[in-house]
């Protein structure tokens, strides 16, 4: 029975907060703990891996992973001052608090695996020299809060596949753009209700998806990965708004993004058309899809070369066989074991490209800078134009550059000039 609370008494009020996150889900903390030690370990390994100067994670998620104990008392502070005011008797204010505090840890614990999963698949691509190309100060950013303000979707990173090309990568991405007056409000409102799904990824550098003349009104993925860390994610149902949550216009159903997308969910209700699906919806006042038709939706609206599902547990062989039988790749029992993945990293290396670019920068040392500088003057040519044509006459003769390379890539040279270098 908790005591007598004095809403001037902060550590009593703390005090009653931390009881209550540890009495109701002391085995959930030391579930997140572990998850969060998988996490910091496979992000030191990433960052290493692609020469990450930083990594820049949603408020949510970094206050979460620095403590999950005092994240969880934070998300009952209100309602803990509201008790010891009397606004709450002691039934309330546990059945809010602990719902508040559940949907917290549910949505950071997936949250956590999304990302775990993401950096996964970028280490499985090291087996290739693999570096950070965008964003340009070389920080690996896992969040987007405010990145479409400008009216654009950028990727959260683009990698450089060396002797394949570029992946940008984009994480939880379709969402509402910045817009300034109606009309631009008209071009961003199929945003508002288009689908996201957790990953996509692109070939090539990719720096804005918005593409509000296509069906749907994003650039079409080369790869989607869904990922599920619940064991029993297939048997929940979700409510699914947008489109699907009021009735439609004549205009509306004209329009080419709508209707394609009632035609894909048609497709997954097993419905002939659809004007039928929407009048399945209408009848039962809402749409409350299963999370594999929800999955089985994505492949119909975005059609990307290739869907992965990933589950943290093993999927159900009946549930395995339907998302297969619509061309969906099931990677399950994955845990936190990364080499699991390394079919998908392959897949996705597989489909690196250049396009987009014109080149990729490189660092050489200040001292060959200034000779190439030097050359180009004296032949009245542009730095690239020399860097250009010296790489090309360099593809002619490797056994020299290689002999070359090992006398300048080793020993005392290597040490002076590490760090000393400059991006051509």
């Amino acid at each position: 029975m908790l005591p007598k609370l004095n809403d001037n008494d902060p550590q009593a009020l703390e005090e009653v907060r931390r009881c209550l996150v540890l009495q109701y889900f002391g085995d959930e903390l030391r579930t997140a703990q572990a998850w969060i030690k998988e996490f910091k370990t496979m992000l030191e390994k990433v960052m290493h891996v692609v020469g990450a100067r930083s990594v820049l994670l949603s408020k949510e998620l970094r206050s979460f992973v620095d403590d999950p104990l005092r994240h969880l008392m934070k998300k009952i502070f209100i309602y803990t001052h509201d008790l010891a005011k009397g606004k709450y008797s002691i039934e309330e204010y546990e059945r809010t608090a602990l719902a508040a505090l559940r949907t917290s840890l549910r949505t950071n614990l997936r949250t956590l695996y999304e990302n775990w999963v993401l950096l996964a698949l970028v280490r499985g691509l090291a087996r290739y020299p693999v570096k950070i190309f965008y964003p340009e100060h070389g920080a690996l950013l896992l969040e987007r809060s405010g990145r479409q303000r400008s009216g654009i979707i950028p990727p959260n990173f683009v990698l450089h596949v060396v002797s394949r090309g570029l992946l940008s990568f984009y994480l939880e991405a379709p969402r509402p753009v910045g817009w300034g007056d109606t009309h631009d409000l008209a071009k961003a409102w199929k945003l508002y209700v288009a689908l996201r799904p957790d990953i996509m990824v692109y070939s090539g550098f990719v720096e804005n998806i918005v593409s509000v003349k296509d069906d749907p009104p994003i650039k079409t993925p080369d790869v989607i990965i869904e990922v599920k860390e619940l064991e029993d994610w297939y048997v929940r149902v979700r409510e699914v708004r947008g489109p699907f949550a009021r009735a439609m216009s004549a205009e509306e159903w004209r329009n080419r993004w709508i209707r394609g997308l009632w035609a894909g969910l048609a497709d997954v209700l097993g419905v002939e058309t659809p004007e039928k699906a929407y009048e399945q919806v209408r009848s039962r006042r809402g749409l409350r899809l299963s999370e594999p038709q929800i999955i089985q939706l994505y492949m119909r609206v975005y059609r990307p070369k290739m869907l992965f599902l990933v589950s943290k547990k093993p999927v159900r062989q009946a549930i395995r066989a339907e998302l297969e039988s619509q061309g969906i790749i099931v990677v399950d029992g994955v845990g936190f074991d990364w080499k699991r993945l390394a079919t998908v990293s392959e897949h996705i290396a597989s489909i690196a490209g250049y396009t987009g670019i014109q080149g990729v920068p490189v660092l050489v040392p200040i001292d060959v800078l200034a000779f190439i500088e030097e050359l180009a003057v004296e032949l009245g040519l542009g730095l690239e134009e020399v860097v250009a044509a010296a790489l090309r006459f360099a593809a002619g003769h490797k056994d020299a550059v290689r002999a070359t390379a090992r006398l300048y890539g080793m020993g005392e040279y290597h040490t002076r000039h590490r760090g000393n270098r400059t991006e051509i």
